[in-house]
């Protein structure tokens, strides 16, 4: 029996062409498995800024319970983390912050923005001290428009994000630059600076 249709093998290692290079970690039936297990098993970390992020806390009680679809909210921290909603108004001030905090989730990662003002800056978009999305600063996979989105619009950004993780190949997701590399700053430094160090920071 021939291989399947459109199933070409790698020279010399038997590894299909269109799984990518690094198809060794996760074989196509493997890859399935993982990415379902991936999809119901989100742990969340919820970056509230503003009125969006109590949508974000109605849409995980007893009515709406986005827990039967297999998302955990509140992690204990970035580093538990697989998925960060950014939810309400990030400011310049606020940007490093939500740079710092993303770069410490290990990968894979993800990031659903969720409302007008993190999409875009919102009624605020022509502020001086207001980021005009936060895909400026960091990769958005899911965009959750709204001022403020129900609790329903998130259900449905986190479904279409568990829609792209079973798609997903784990080759290229790994075999990406700057894939699970986090600076070494990001991981040392505090969320905070102390004042010592922001007062000379002023000078």
């Amino acid at each position: 029996m021939g291989p399947a249709p459109g199933a070409s093998e790698a020279a010399g290692d038997g590894v299909p062409a269109k799984l990518g290079p690094l198809a060794r970690l996760a074989p196509q039936p493997m890859k399935v498995v993982l990415n379902w297990g991936r999809r119901y098993s989100l742990w969340v970390f919820n970056f509230g800024l503003a009125c969006c992020a109590i949508e974000f806390i109605a849409a995980s009680m007893a009515r709406h319970d986005f827990i039967r679809l297999g998302v955990i909210p509140f992690a204990p921290g970035p580093r538990q983390a697989d998925l960060m909603v950014v939810s309400g108004t990030v400011t310049d001030k606020m940007a490093p912050a939500v740079k710092r905090l993303h770069e410490q989730m290990p990968e894979p990662k993800y990031v659903i923005s969720f409302g007008a003002c993190s999409n875009c800056g919102g009624p605020y978009w022509d502020s001086y001290s207001v980021t005009k999305g936060v895909d400026q600063i960091i990769p958005v996979d899911v965009y959750v428009p709204g001022c403020p989105p129900r609790p329903e619009a998130l259900l449905q950004g986190i479904l279409k994000l568990q829609e792209k993780i079973a798609r997903e190949s784990l080759g290229e997701r790994y075999g990406r630059k700057g894939a699970a590399r986090p600076s070494a700053a990001a991981l040392q430094s505090d969320l905070v600076a102390p004042p010592a160090a922001a007062k000379e920071g002023e000078r």
